[in-house]
């Protein structure tokens, strides 16, 4: 395995003789994506996932928990436009490598860090693990999550954790089919995907066969991203509720809601 050192907020290194790239969100209980760490998510992959060794890219949270999302600070009306820019490069970023993905989730996974499970092909859990979409409870929504959740889960469970902002345990993801497995030993499970499933093929076909089976959820998602963003910006956030919602949680308050 070999090591990257550029990066302040995650870290990143090769696997199995560099045929894997692992992306760590190194910051700490709650391995927050703010606006720095998803800038070196999308160098990372604009520089190290241009190799054409690469085979999957592999992203795990540091310590008990995968990541409690997106910065709240950064959602206020004032910021909320350079926020979801940059949310949404990320996305953009990891649309146009076309290499397949894996999550290993432990401990919360919510919000933006949900999303970005969302986006994988494989998600391992721990039985710790927690999956939920709390953006509603701050009077907001999540974008992404919102045009992938329907057509992995269904549209009424989907329903279920964008509107209710609840969470769903482990067992629950994997019986929805939100996980592909739940393993004790989350690292041994993801070397044997690695290792007995994806390292023997070409990492090429991955990529052609991965654009192939997702053409159409590729399409969707690059489509309505901007649409997402103009809703998020230009509407949600000139609403009173989503200002209120994002304002009373910084400042540790129930919210005042005008329903406008």
């Amino acid at each position: 395995m070999s090591q990257e050192n550029d990066y302040k907020k995650i870290r990143v290194s090769f696997l199995h003789e560099e045929q894997f790239l692992h992306i760590l969100l190194a910051t700490p209980p709650a391995n927050i994506l703010d606006g720095e760490t998803m800038n070196e998510i999308v160098a990372c992959l604009n520089n190290e996932a241009a190799r054409d060794s690469i085979k999957a890219i592999v992203f795990e949270g540091e310590g008990k928990h995968f990541c409690f999302g997106a910065s709240v600070a950064e959602h206020t009306k004032d910021k909320a436009a350079a926020m979801i820019a940059g949310f949404h490069t990320m996305f953009k970023t990891l649309l146009a490598t076309t290499i397949p993905t894996v999550a290993l989730v432990r401990g919360q996974c919510l919000g933006g860090g949900m999303e970005l499970a969302l986006f994988c092909n494989f998600i391992i859990a721990e039985p710790s693990a927690k999956f939920g979409q709390p953006e509603i409870q701050l009077g907001v929504f999540p974008p992404v999550a919102a045009q992938l959740l329907p057509g992995i889960i269904g549209q009424l469970r989907a329903d279920d954790l964008i509107l209710t902002g609840r969470s769903i345990d482990a067992a629950t993801a994997y019986e929805w089919g939100l996980v592909c497995e739940v393993a004790e030993d989350g690292q041994a499970a993801l070397g044997k995907l690695l290792t007995r499933q994806l390292m023997p093929k070409s990492a090429s076909s991955l990529r052609m066969a991965n654009r192939a089976t997702r053409a159409a959820w590729y399409e969707k998602l690059g489509e309505q991203l901007d649409r997402m963003e103009a809703l998020y910006v230009k509407e949600l956030m000139e609403t009173f509720d989503a200002s209120e919602g994002i304002n009373s949680f910084l400042e540790k308050r129930k919210p005042a809601y005008k329903n406008q």
